[in-house]
């Protein structure tokens, strides 16, 4: 359990460092994601959900951009939601990876004081 708890201690700890950069890349994908609802003529609604399902490279299919200029702005919504993706798993196997050598060294520790007794 304590290890559970310190990954998400430490998971948290870097989406919080990571934030601005995390919330820019989602305003990014809002923004694009509108342009191409404006051009597509499709509704706000639907530009903000077509935009997130394919920056999490979900694609349903139901809606998709006719224009090429349309198109050319889903490859980079995608591309952002590739980098953010990737900064997600990044921060989820350094925060495993800091909790875990912590529990070892705390087990470490812990062999060393039984050894002394």
């Amino acid at each position: 359990m304590a290890f559970t708890l310190n990954f998400i201690k430490l998971f948290l700890q870097g989406l919080w460092l990571a934030a601005p950069l995390l919330l820019s890349f989602i305003l990014a994908v809002i923004v694009l994601g509108l342009l191409v609802g404006k051009r597509e003529s499709w509704s706000k609604f639907d530009s903000i959900y077509w935009a997130f399902i394919t920056a999490t490279t979900v694609g349903y299919g139901d809606i998709r951009p006719s224009q090429r200029l349309s198109r050319v702005m889903a490859v980079s919504i995608a591309f952002i939601g590739l980098i953010f993706t990737g900064m997600m798993v990044a921060l989820a196997i350094h925060a495993a990876t800091v909790a875990f050598s912590q529990l070892l060294d705390l087990e470490k520790f812990q062999g060393s004081v039984q050894q002394l007794k």
